[in-house]
């Protein structure tokens, strides 16, 4: 009997589970234990909108430094281009999904990135005493900050959300301008 437990105990350590998998859920419950912690200290949707977006403004002025320094993507000649790559290398780098990218606008500035699944919506049921609350308002903000850093102020909201109910996630990109490129501040 002693051999049997053994044999368990080695076959439990064997099995090995998939460490970015343990990862994104580990983020995600994360995630949640903070937009319940926002809804706790404000208690106001809009406010806590707000501050999701504001987290994430700050977090995508950092992260853009990552994905360049990793990513070995050239610099992109558009904002068309801008949003492909983004759909195809930024969501899988950090959130492991890769939105599709649609809905351009005739003059090239507005696009939508749908999102079949959203890995931050897992494990989630909005309460229905938070009719206003937009959960994954972070990434918006990530966008906005990410792509400022490269020149490009954006618009960035969901339209559609699988949480609501919606059939599926889209967030609507919206090119506001292209801002020019300034020299860091001197230190003298």
């Amino acid at each position: 009997e002693a051999k049997q437990g053994l044999s368990k105990a080695k076959m439990s350590r064997g099995a090995r589970t998939d460490p970015k998998k343990i990862s994104g859920e580990l983020f995600t419950l994360t995630y949640g234990s903070l937009v319940a912690q926002l809804i706790k200290d404000y208690e106001d949707d809009e406010a806590v909108n707000k501050q999701l977006h504001k987290m994430g403004y700050n977090i995508g002025l950092r992260l853009i430094d990552d994905f360049l320094a990793h990513s070995n993507v050239p610099r992109c000649k558009d904002f068309q281009e801008t949003a492909g790559v983004i759909a195809k290398h930024g969501f899988r780098m950090f959130l492991g999904v890769s939105p599709t990218v649609t809905n351009w606008s005739a003059d090239g500035k507005e696009c939508s990135l749908i999102l079949d699944d959203n890995p931050l919506a897992v494990f989630v049921e909005l309460p229905e005493s938070h009719p206003g609350l937009q959960y994954s308002n972070l990434v918006c903000g990530v966008l906005q900050g990410c792509l400022e850093v490269v020149q490009m102020r954006v618009e960035a909201k969901f339209v559609r959300d699988a949480l609501r109910g919606d059939e599926t996630t889209e967030i609507r990109l919206k090119l506001l301008e292209l801002l020019a490129d300034e020299a860091p501040p001197s230190d003298e």
